[in-house]
């Protein structure tokens, strides 16, 4: 392909059929995180307790699909649900330690099974692939359609 774009189209497809084994064979632990959940926590993980709503700007889901995933998260108590403290009327989603420990574990495992396959790469590939990932992110993050402001 002589066409940059038609070539990282491509790519970008064959790496979306590639998510699915790459979750699927990542499983691991007593408790088996839904790529939905995954991405939940992970957020959470990463960012601290948030409210719903942004989760649904995040993922770019409708918020009932939100609401959902979370009760499903907090019914099988991985993460709870908790004043916040700067509206009382809101809540924020945060991890439960249950929560906390089997994102460690499925993350330790996700990533043990991605160095077999960026392992032998030079480290400093290793750094642009990751890189130009996040470039790519960025990126989709402005195609992004402003959040509905429900005021």
């Amino acid at each position: 392909m002589d066409d940059p774009t038609d070539l990282v189209e491509q790519q970008l497809m064959i790496l979306l059929r590639r998510v699915q084994v790459i979750h699927m064979s990542t499983a691991h632990g007593a408790v088996d995180l839904e790529r939905s959940a995954y991405g939940i926590l992970c957020r959470i993980a990463d960012e601290g307790p948030q409210r719903l709503g942004s989760f649904a700007t995040a993922f770019g889901l409708d918020p009932s699909t939100i609401t959902r995933q979370v009760q499903a998260l907090e019914k099988a108590g991985l993460a709870v649900r908790e004043r916040d403290p700067r509206d009382g009327r809101a809540s924020l989603l945060d991890l439960t330690p249950v929560g906390r420990r089997a994102l460690e574990e499925t993350r330790t495992h996700r990533r043990a099974r991605l160095e077999q396959v960026v392992g032998s790469w030079p480290v400093e590939d290793r750094h642009a692939f990751g890189r130009l990932l996040q470039l790519f992110n960025d990126g989709v993050d402005q195609l992004a359609p402003p959040p509905l402001d429900r005021a």
